[in-house]
């Protein structure tokens, strides 16, 4: 069985008052568990030992109990009369950073060992363990209860006393059929908002080689990321290479526009007075309206992204592995809108994987290169350019039309590349190598379409006898031959028309 969690945030409307005990209790769980990280550092063996045993182990050395009446370093140094559940949370937390700070640390020693090995000055400095805790409370089972869709009570350190706090919530429900786990407080500026962990549990999809080397039919949702108007193009295709459906995600060149005029502003106001503190970030409230648009932009099409993957039945979903990605020198604003594009491609991707994994389906990625330089139908380079323009040759990075000399293919250069992405995902399983290439130019065999408009085949027209090799590879009907049901675009070039309109959300 696989599990996938989701975390619903919910807002809460309390009094006022309520605020300063939710500080107060966030700043008390934050000194248990920086002594919790101290006692571990004191006894660094207990990161040995498994989840359960490191919690015994430190509450027998930290909680006083009949039995244990004089524990080693006893936590009623720190406070007095702490629940249980809360204490428990912060020893959780405080292994959760004190195997991050020693993992790192044995990281950085083996590079250090590896560069005094070969002669090299090693530079990098060493982890430090946390000088300050900003952590958000856990509230496990006990620290809340009588939880409704509009209220939940809540147990919290008033800064006095422990109290329980009724709240009432507003915003999306919980899911009836998730598990729920233990609610957070966590503070977003000047209110606080409660996240709930919700876990679904399903079997498990086949892993993606599985489902295309299996003899059933599948679907796969290619898709291609831009930097234009048309920010995602997802294409659906089966496994005999049919294009089974498109959808274009719009809204691009909004999202560029409210970047560029963010970024414009920041500039002019840097200008005013040619200093930047160092160590402090200028234009708060900007750079968070910045991240905030991106991020709902990228929430936004990965959303729709996964939901015409269900609505089509695909089961995998396929992206270009992008990575490394620089933008142009320039302008400022320019290069940074540039740069948060890229930034915005890969939430997409990550957005996308968690929310398609949540409905059963999988993703991949594959090798992006000429994934838009490549036609879908017969493998050759296109010509891209712009409407109104037919030249005979040459690319126009951007230009949203494409034609290929070779078979003639004209279309829409996105939905050309998204179907490329997905011909490389059947490609790499179905003809495996080491490594993964564009695809060059196929080589016709004998049996030819009506739409070429070739009359006779090439072994016919050479004068000799057929290649052996070439009806046998046209026979088994694989990719790159000429057969009806191959891995081409769907369309003829009668089916274009001369306006290219386009289905845009």
């Amino acid at each position: 069985m696989a599990r996938a969690t989701i975390t619903i945030t919910q807002h809460l409307n309390y009094a006022p008052g309520h605020a300063v005990s939710f500080t107060a209790n966030q700043a008390l769980f934050n000194t248990v568990v920086a002594f919790y990280f101290d006692v571990i550092q004191a006894h660094e063996q207990i990161l040995t030992l498994k989840a359960k045993e490191a919690l015994t182990a430190l509450e027998i050395l930290t909680h006083t109990t009949e039995r244990n009446p004089h524990p080693v370093m006893p936590l009623s140094e720190i406070h007095e009369d702490i629940p249980a559940m809360f204490r428990r949370a912060a020893i959780n937390a405080a292994l959760g950073s004190a195997k991050s700070f020693y993992s790192n640390l044995k990281r950085w020693k083996n590079r250090c060992e590896k560069a005094e090995a070969k002669g090299k000055t090693f530079t990098d400095r060493p982890p430090v363990p946390p000088r300050t805790w900003n952590k958000s409370v856990p509230f496990y089972a006990g620290l809340w209860r009588e939880r409704t869709q509009n209220s939940v009570m809540l147990k919290v350190w008033t800064g006095a006393c422990w109290s329980w706090i009724k709240v009432r919530i507003s915003g999306r429900s919980l899911p009836t059929d998730h598990e729920i786990g233990s609610p957070q407080l966590i503070r977003h500026g000047k209110e606080w908002r409660l996240h709930t962990p919700v876990e679904k549990a399903f079997t498990a999809p086949a892993k993606v080689e599985e489902q295309i080397k299996a003899q059933i039919p599948i679907k796969i949702c290619a898709v291609d990321l831009n930097l234009g108007e048309q920010i995602a193009v997802c294409s659906v295709q089966n496994a005999e290479g049919t294009t089974l459906a498109t959808r274009f995600i719009g809204g691009g060149d909004a999202v560029s526009g409210f970047r560029k005029k963010a970024l414009g502003r920041i500039a002019r106001n840097r200008r005013k007075t040619g200093i930047i503190a160092e160590g402090e970030q200028d234009n708060v409230a900007r750079f968070q309206k910045l991240r905030n648009r991106n991020d709902s932009e990228a929430h936004r099409v990965s959303r729709r992204i996964v939901q015409f993957a269900l609505e089509e039945g695909a089961s995998i979903i396929v992206f270009e592995h992008l990575g490394n990605l620089k933008p142009e020198k320039g302008k400022y604003s320019r290069r940074g809108n540039e740069k948060r594009a890229y930034w915005m491609k890969g939430r997409i991707f990550r957005y996308t994987r968690y929310k398609a994994w949540h409905e059963c389906i999988i993703t991949s990625r594959v090798n992006p290169r000429n994934t838009s330089r490549d036609c879908a139908r017969c493998g050759a380079k296109v010509v891209r350019y712009a409407q109104g323009w037919h030249p005979q040759d040459g690319y126009t990075i951007g230009a949203p039309l494409v034609r290929c000399p070779a078979c003639q293919m004209r279309g829409h250069a996105d939905r050309n590349a998204s179907i490329v992405i997905g011909q490389r995902l059947f490609a790499r399983y179905r003809h495996p190598v080491t490594q993964e290439k564009p695809q060059a130019r196929r080589v016709r065999s004998g049996r030819v379409v009506k739409a070429t408009g070739v009359v006779v085949s090439q072994d016919a027209q050479n004068r000799k006898p057929p290649s052996m090799a070439a009806a046998r590879h046209g026979d088994r009907h694989e990719h790159g031959t000429a057969q009806t049901g191959s891995l081409w675009m769907d369309e003829h070039l009668s089916s274009f028309p001369t306006q290219l309109r386009l289905f845009s959300e």
